[in-house]
C-alpha cells in the first residue's frame, strides 16, 4: 500500500488505459473541477459570477443562515481539566477537517471554518459556557487525531470522527451524534464499479489512518490502495484518471458530489456503519459525560436538526433521527 502526502498541483494528465476513449472535454471539465477543489472556486462548483477567489460556494453554508447557540451562563466543570484549562485561556482549540464539503471545510480567503462538523463544535462550545465565535479551529489530519488529543495540542476534536473500540483505548468519544456509511465515490462516467466487490483490481484511494481505508484493506485486499492525508487530494486524484475511486464515509462524499454533480457521483450502498463522535481525552470524563448531556439537549430543542439543515441538509439529503447516545463507562 501506498501512504505519501503531497501538494496538489495542476497537471493535464493523459487518461490511463483503464479508460478508454476518455474524451478530451472530459479531461478538460476535470481540470475546471480540480482548479475548484484546490481554489474554492470555479464552475464546476457551480461558483460562475460569484465573485473574488475564496468567496464561498454558492451551495456551501450561508454564515446568515446558521444557528445561534445560547451560551451556558455560569456553567462550572471543575472535574474536568480540559475544560479547566479552557475556560482560563477563555477559549476551546478544536480540531477538524478543512477539505469536506459541507461537514468541515475551510476558506482559503478568510480562514473561517464551515459545515455540519463545526457547528457541532460550536453547540458543544456554548453548552461548556465558552461563546463558540471564541473557538480556535486547527486542521488535523487523519491519521494525527489522537496524537493531537493526547499531546494536548486540542481540547476535543470534530470531523467524521467514527468510533470503534480500538480507539476507545486511545481517547475518549463524546456521541454519536451523526451515523454514516461508507460508500464509494467515482466519476460520472464511471460504469464498472457499482460496490466494494467490484474494485478488484482498481486504484482506491483514501485517507491515511482512516477507518474506510483500514476496511478496505481487510475485507477486499485485491484492490490497490492509495493513501494521502486529506480526500480533497483523493478527489483530485479521482478527477484526473489517476485513482478509479475514492472511499470514505457517505456523509462526505455527498458533499464532494453534490458540488460537481455532472462529473461526480456515489455508487451502491453504505458497506458499513460509522458513528461519528466528538473525541475528547481519554481520562477526561467529566468533559465527556458533559458533553453527551450538551449533544441530547441540542438534539431536543431543535439545534441539531437546525445545523444539519444549514449546512449538511444542502447537499439535498433530508435531515435523519440522531443516534443514540452511547454513555459507555469509564475505565
Amino acid at each position: 500500500m501506498i501512504r505519501t502526502t503531497r501538494v496538489p498541483v495542476l497537471r493535464v494528465p493523459v487518461p490511463r488505459a483503464s479508460v478508454p476513449g476518455a474524451p478530451v472535454r472530459r479531461v478538460r471539465a476535470a481540470l475546471a473541477l480540480l482548479a475548484a477543489l484546490v481554489t474554492g472556486v470555479g464552475a464546476g462548483f457551480g461558483l460562475v459570477g460569484c465573485g473574488r477567489a475564496g468567496s464561498p460556494p454558492r451551495k456551501g453554508p450561508a454564515a446568515d443562515r446558521l444557528p445561534v447557540y445560547q451560551v451556558a451562563q455560569g456553567f462550572r466543570l471543575p472535574a474536568s481539566p480540559t475544560w479547566t484549562r479552557a475556560k482560563k485561556r477563555g477559549y476551546f482549540v478544536v480540531g477538524a477537517k478543512e477539505d469536506q464539503p459541507y461537514l468541515g471545510e475551510r476558506d482559503p480567503a478568510t480562514g473561517v471554518y464551515s459545515g455540519f462538523d463545526i457547528e457541532i463544535a460550536r453547540m458543544m462550545s456554548a453548552s461548556l459556557g465558552l461563546a463558540p465565535k471564541t473557538i480556535r479551529f486547527r486542521t488535523i489530519a487523519s491519521a494525527n487525531r489522537e496524537t493531537a488529543l493526547q499531546n494536548g495540542q486540542i481540547d476535543y476534536y470534530v470531523g467524521t470522527y467514527t468510533i470503534n473500540d480500538n480507539r476507545k483505548k486511545l481517547v475518549g468519544f463524546a456521541g454519536p451524534y451523526y451515523l454514516a456509511g461508507q460508500s464509494l465515490l467515482v466519476r460520472r462516467d464511471e460504469t464498472d464499479i457499482h460496490g466494494p466487490r467490484d474494485l478488484a483490481g482498481k486504484r482506491v484511494c483514501s485517507a491515511a489512518g482512516s477507518t474506510p481505508y483500514q476496511r478496505i484493506r481487510a475485507e477486499y485486499p485485491k484492490a490497490v490502495l492509495i493513501a494521502y492525508d486529506t480526500y480533497s487530494v483523493c478527489v483530485d486524484n479521482l478527477l484526473t484518471y489517476q485513482v478509479d475511486a475514492v472511499t470514505t464515509d457517505d456523509a462526505i462524499l455527498i458533499g464532494y458530489a453534490a458540488k460537481a454533480p455532472g462529473e461526480l457521483k456515489v455508487v451502491g450502498r453504505p458497506f458499513s456503519r460509522e458513528p461519528y463522535g466528538i473525541g475528547v481525552p481519554r481520562g477526561d470524563t467529566a468533559l465527556r459525560f458533559a458533553m453527551d448531556d450538551a449533544l441530547e439537549a441540542r438534539e431536543r430543542n431543535g439545534d441539531w436538526k437546525k445545523a444539519y439543515e444549514a449546512t449538511l441538509g444542502l447537499s439535498g439529503v433530508p435531515a435523519p433521527k440522531p443516534p443514540p447516545i452511547d454513555r459507555y463507562p469509564a475505565s
